[in-house]
């Protein structure tokens, strides 16, 4: 079979992505508005924000309604409407410690300062579907206002008030139980993945943006063999908080700092069981591990606080992360970008029709010496039989 050039192909993919827009369409639903996406599908957007590297819920919304759902091709839209995009300045760093909180919770102890905060969860519900989600009217939006009013009112705060803490990871970096900052690291200028290339060993800085940019799902499996036994990974969780954070930026004038608004976001610690001793005459501390992504992204920031963790670990020689794939850094960071494997497996779908040709013919060849080979060795048998006869 030989190469044929196919005709008309321009004509069939425009008719390919007509038929995407009438399936999307033709079932008679009322289309959904971008509002209604990002309010009601919070999930969704905030995944597709931080795989897509992008804090915009709406355009977020608009790429998870493009997508039709599919959180990798929403993610993908976004990255590649991020690079039209002109970076006009660099905003300020900005610590957890301002995140004005919504949730805020520690499994490292149960009194922590200012108190353990709840907040929107569904750790502690029972996974069964709800009927009455099927038949929501307007009447329910208005009763959810009001309930919030309650609730917030039995909380001792005002609707729409949230609040600042602590940190428990403060806490414990005084009483010597983690592991301090590095001096150097604290001081070293964030690497950018967006314009340079990684190259491993990479500094954390640029472990943690490809992490904050990973596929969930590929980040919490990789998580999950550390913890399971492909390594020795078993942390406990410091402190999750996901709230507002405040982002700011130098006046081009004066150099103060000028809050340009907020950002929904996720952020976590947790603590590793293996102890760090870098330095001999320091006592033995627990290593620590950071995640973080936009919007509320519980899974994702805790998988990659266990492999920050991990990956810490492995570098330095310590107990936790000396074998199992989550320990490669190279493989680990190479291999769970979504928008990146995505693409290399979907590429195949393309024609390839010029290297399947060349394949047959190696096959071709193969099949030949082997049918020669086995007709040589025939005659051989035929040879041995008749000399023994």
């Amino acid at each position: 079979m030989g190469y044929v050039a196919v005709r008309g192909g321009a004509e069939a993919v425009a008719r390919a992505e007509e038929l995407v827009e009438c399936l999307r369409l033709m079932g008679g639903s009322t289309p959904l508005h971008l509002p209604q996406i990002r309010d009601q599908l919070r999930h969704a957007v905030s995944r597709a924000m931080h795989e897509g590297a992008l804090y915009a819920p709406l355009l977020a919304a608009l790429a998870v309604k493009q997508a039709e759902g599919d959180s990798i091709e929403a993610a993908f839209l976004l990255r590649a409407y991020r690079t039209t995009l002109p970076r006009v300045m660099a905003s300020l760093p900005v610590s957890g410690r301002e995140m004005m909180c919504l949730r805020r919770i520690s499994a490292s102890f149960k009194d922590i300062p200012g108190g353990q905060m709840l907040g929107p969860a569904t750790d502690y519900l029972i996974r069964l579907l709800q009927p009455a989600l099927a038949n929501e009217d307007m009447s329910v939006v208005v009763r959810a206002a009001e309930r919030y009013e309650a609730l917030v009112a039995i909380g001792g705060q005002r609707p729409g008030e949230v609040g600042r803490f602590p940190k428990v990871a403060d806490y414990m970096r005084q009483e010597r139980i983690i592991v301090d900052v590095p001096p150097d690291l604290a001081r070293e200028a964030p690497f950018d993945i967006t314009r340079e290339p990684l190259t491993f060993p990479c500094p954390r800085s640029a472990r943690l943006q490809a992490m904050a940019q990973a596929d969930t799902g590929s980040l919490m499996s990789l998580a999950y063999s550390s913890v399971r036994g492909y390594g020795d990974a078993h942390p406990t969780l410091v402190e999750l908080r996901y709230g507002y954070l405040p982002i700011q930026v130098a006046h081009p004038l004066t150099g103060e700092p000028i809050t340009i608004g907020e950002i929904e976001a996720t952020e976590a610690e947790v603590a590793s069981k293996a102890h760090s001793v870098v330095n001999s005459a320091e006592p033995p501390r627990f290593n620590v591990g950071y995640g973080f992504a936009f919007g509320q992204s519980e899974l994702k920031v805790m998988s990659m606080a266990i492999l920050d963790s991990v990956l810490t670990q492995a570098r330095i020689g310590s107990l936790s992360g000396e074998s199992g794939p989550a320990a490669d850094e190279e493989f680990v960071l190479l291999h769970s970008d979504g928008i990146e494997a995505s693409g290399f497996v979907a590429h195949f779908k393309l024609p390839h029709y010029v290297t399947f040709e060349a394949d047959l013919r190696v096959l071709d060849r193969a099949r030949d010496h082997h049918a020669e080979r086995a007709s040589r060795l025939g005659q051989l048998v035929d040879q041995a039989l008749e000399e023994q006869r």
